[in-house]
């Protein structure tokens, strides 16, 4: 007996209510078990007439098994398009393709293309020298499981609910790749760790969805050669019609070593073993589990095993430099790929981040701990030479959650009333205005509609031991009027309930004003408050942990301790 018997795989179509045998389209059998094969089936004969498709199995063996994947209708045309014209006045046509790229854990301040030292992405600072680059972009969390809910929602931490490990986006969110779909476009989503993907409900609106472990190598941090290998596959095979694209890299995560050659690019090779030893040794000190894990100590940590913070840290850094910069040649080689496909002016490309990393800057290591700076601050770029005017500089403060709409307006699709951000065109526009004409674009933006908003990261308590330490405190900080409002509603004894910040000289919150100006902390602590009360209002309906996950996931929270 064959142990994975053939199964043929059919698409028949007769006319809507005919009774006659319907007439196959598709006859495809496969053979080889265990991994999915494409097939397209032209419908353009069957243009303007109702008609109803079935799609089918047929084996000789009883009880074969097949299943189809997501089958959908598309128009192979230009883009759809259901809203007017956006403000750009240079966007006279929708892009064909959007690609989100959200490299994890990348702060804008590595970046050369921001003003870093180093060289480590000049493919991506040619992309922001080209394009738009926002200089004060951040993000509504500081780690990824919170962060990308928010980018994939436009909706604050408080009101799409998921704040800790085993939280999942609610079905009744509409989420960017839901728009994409519904709308008749191509969707698929690249996921380096399991919280950008099913594990989250984030899979809403994907067609295709490459979950982390998917891929050939477990345990490495670097996801974007891979990936961008399987979207170039993609793209080729979808290049005819509208698409949507989530690339999730994973590539300046820790572990921070690079892949080669970029491993010894800033790193002294000679002190590769020493540096290994070092964080082994330090296992011994570091007292919480999921860092001790990660080989994350704190800088007492680090004194206290006898290290030396400023040397230790420093190789991690030449680590993460070089691994933005192996990044970089993968983001190239992406773009390599659109102008081989003649969509390199068709396609808008976002390259972002879902948070930070801290370097210890207030004595930690890691990320999701806090809400400072180092970790709330991301790069936010947007390339396409034919609609984005090459060279804007953006100062105004944004947000992640404003990604949503800026996208949606600028492929002239509805945004969904639950979005919380605002479109950025309005400062595209006046950017361009200001560039060509002199005007003031902040002028020019509130009279296209640019509405001044705090921006908020949230840090929320959480339970468990998978979730960034400290888990017993709660912050939320805004920025608003070139200032930073830190509130500590959760905290440990002695440590200050308010803490303040110059926002654009003192980018990593090291100098509290708090003392210094009460009267302006209680000001930024009423507006804090009022948009916490308006964000409880929308909050969306809770979704169980635990619903619609398979049994192998159950057992993964299972050993963990996050269910019984």
């Amino acid at each position: 007996t064959v142990d994975f018997p053939p199964v043929t795989f059919q698409v028949r179509v007769r006319p809507a209510g005919d009774s006659s045998p319907p007439r196959p389209l598709l006859n495809r059998t496969v053979t080889t078990p265990h991994r999915w094969e494409e097939a397209s089936v032209d419908l353009s004969a069957l243009a303007g007439r109702q008609v109803e498709l079935e799609l089918t199995l047929a084996a000789d063996e009883p009880g074969s098994l097949g299943f189809w994947g997501t089958a959908v209708v598309r128009h192979s045309g230009p883009p759809p398009s259901t809203g007017p014209a956006p403000l750009l006045e240079t966007a006279s046509e929708p892009p064909q393709g959007v690609i989100v790229i959200v490299a994890d854990t990348l702060r804008p301040d590595h970046l050369d293309g921001y003003g870093y030292r180093r060289k480590t992405a000049p493919l991506i600072a040619e992309l922001a020298a080209q394009g738009a680059r926002f200089e004060h972009s951040l993000v509504q969390a500081t780690w990824t499981k919170v962060s990308v809910p928010a980018i994939a929602t436009s909706m604050y931490p408080t009101s799409h609910r998921v704040a800790d490990f085993t939280d999942r986006l609610s079905a009744a969110a509409t989420t960017l790749a839901e728009v994409y779909r519904q709308a008749g476009y191509a969707t698929v989503a690249y996921s380096s760790v399991p919280f950008t993907g099913k594990f989250t409900n984030l899979h809403q609106g994907y067609e295709e969805l490459h979950e982390s472990s998917s891929l050939s190598h477990q345990g490495s941090s670097k996801t974007a050669r891979e990936f961008v290998d399987r979207l170039g596959q993609w793209l080729a095979r979808h290049r005819d019609g509208p698409f949507f694209a989530f690339l999730h890299v994973f590539d300046p995560h820790d572990p921070y070593e690079p892949d080669r050659p970029w491993n010894t690019l800033y790193a002294d090779p000679a002190r590769r073993d020493e540096h290994k030893q070092t964080e082994e040794k330090l296992r011994e000190s570091i007292s919480d589990p999921l860092l001790r894990l990660f080989k994350m100590p704190t800088r007492a940590e680090l004194v206290a095993g006898g290290v030396d913070p400023e040397s230790f840290v420093a190789h991690n850094i030449d680590w993460y430099d070089g691994s933005i910069r192996g990044l970089d040649v993968e983001v190239a080689r992406l773009m390599g790929h659109l102008q081989d496909l003649g969509l390199d002016e068709k396609t808008l490309v976002v390259f972002t981040s879902d948070h930070g990393e801290e370097f210890l800057e207030h004595g930690r290591s890691f990320h999701g701990q806090s809400a400072y700076g180092e970790l709330s601050r991301v790069p936010l770029i947007l390339y396409q030479p034919t609609l984005i005017p090459a060279g804007l500089e953006i100062g105004e403060v944004v947000q992640s959650l404003d990604l949503m709409p800026t996208l949606l307006e600028l492929s002239r699709l509805p945004v969904p009333e639950q979005a919380m951000g605002q479109s950025l065109l309005p400062l595209l526009e006046a950017a361009r205005r200001s560039k060509q004409q002199g005007v003031d674009p902040l002028e020019v933006a509130r009279a296209l509609g640019w509405e001044r908003r705090p921006a908020i990261t949230e840090k929320a308590a959480t339970g468990g031991s998978a979730a960034p330490p400290p888990r017993d405190t709660e912050s939320y900080a805004l920025v608003w009027d070139g200032w930073k409002l830190v509130h500590h509603t959760r905290r440990p004894d002695g440590a200050p309930e308010f803490e303040l910040f110059e926002f654009a000289t003192d980018p990593f919150d090291q100098h509290d004003r708090a003392a210094e100006q009460p009267e302006r902390v209680r000001q930024l602590a009423d507006r804090l408050e009022q948009w916490r009360q308006a964000a409880l209002e929308a909050r969306l309906p809770e979704t169980a942990p635990t619903e619609g996950l398979s049994k192998e996931e159950l057992d993964r929270l299972r050993s963990l301790g996050y269910i019984q």
